[in-house]
């Protein structure tokens, strides 16, 4: 039986990057499998923003994307959660969000077995920046960089050994064909990932109520909720695109565990917290990411947010 909501056809835009599309095509699969009748087509935009100059908002990544979907070019876009703006526009919605990845992230290394093992001085590269102020929070002797991994600079510094480890997110790695190179995977309690780590987003314009319908099945409330709890954390202490935050929400039994931080760059300076709350909808979802910022703020986070 055809579904009321089956789409004739679906185009999904896409930036031009490896990782991006990876993406899209996982999600391009998934509903061609779930409207096999249906036309899923992918819709390819230019790569203007790197991923060099997207700000901790996530702002940058999306201008391209977003004027496909006003246009009428594209009818779904498919974000890393992470990299989706804190505040969405009325414009647009947030359709579905599907079930998590492995929000962990991973280390990536021709030598080296885990992160334990990285010797004084080891020059270790990472996508994130709430990643680095991390490693030089808890490894102070390590030369900790910033790589852009998709220009395939950093893999070929672990080859010829100008780069001793890569730390990434594990979900990335597996979509860009690194898993070979993935020697340990880092428990959220050493290295915090990035609010919406391992998340995909489809967003498409809020006047779509068809396409809102189409994207539904792919929804998975139980991420999305933890989603919410990491978002609402990070809009209350997001003060412009240098702050540098993290954070990730459990779930334990029908509560749900956050836990979040704020920290300076270099590592010099960083306020965590933790909280724990039975969740029933968004509205507690939404509440316990602000009572975590709260904590964080009686405890000095405010002095640790950067206003542009």
């Amino acid at each position: 039986m055809t579904s009321p909501h089956a789409p004739r056809r679906l185009v999904i835009a896409s930036r031009e990057s490896a990782l991006a599309l990876s993406q899209a095509r996982h999600v391009q699969t998934r509903l061609q499998a779930l409207y096999p009748r249906a036309v899923v087509e992918m819709f390819v935009t230019s790569q203007r923003a790197r991923a060099s100059d997207v700000t901790a908002s996530g702002d940058g990544h999306a201008k391209d994307l977003h004027a496909a979907l006003a246009e009428g070019r594209a009818d779904v876009v498919v974000h890393a959660l992470r990299d989706v703006p804190l505040t969405v526009g009325d414009e647009f919605v947030i359709a579905a969000i599907e079930a998590r990845d492995d929000a962990r992230d991973a280390l990536l290394s021709m030598r080296y077995n885990a992160l334990a093992a990285l010797p004084p001085g080891a020059i270790v590269a990472s996508t994130r920046s709430c990643c680095q102020l991390q490693l030089r929070e808890r490894r102070p002797a390590l030369d900790v960089r910033h790589v852009v991994i998709e220009s395939g600079e950093a893999v070929r510094g672990l080859h010829d050994d100008r780069i001793h480890a890569i730390v990434m997110p594990v979900a990335d790695a597996k979509s860009l064909g690194l898993g070979d190179l993935v020697c340990d995977l880092i428990d959220a309690a050493d290295l915090l990932p990035a609010p919406g780590q391992g998340v995909l987003a489809l967003q498409c314009r809020a006047d779509r109520a068809d396409v809102i319908a189409s994207l539904a099945p792919l929804n998975d409330r139980a991420t999305e909720l933890a989603a919410i709890a990491e978002r609402a954390f990070a809009h209350a202490l997001a003060g412009g695109s240098q702050t540098q935050l993290a954070a990730h929400a459990a779930w334990q039994e029908g509560s749900l565990w956050l836990r979040g931080l704020i920290g300076t760059s270099d590592g010099a300076r960083v306020v965590r917290g933790e909280r724990e709350r039975e969740i029933v909808d968004a509205d507690d979802a939404h509440a316990l990411g602000a009572e975590l910022a709260d904590d964080l703020l009686t405890h000095g986070a405010g002095r640790l947010i950067v206003n542009d």
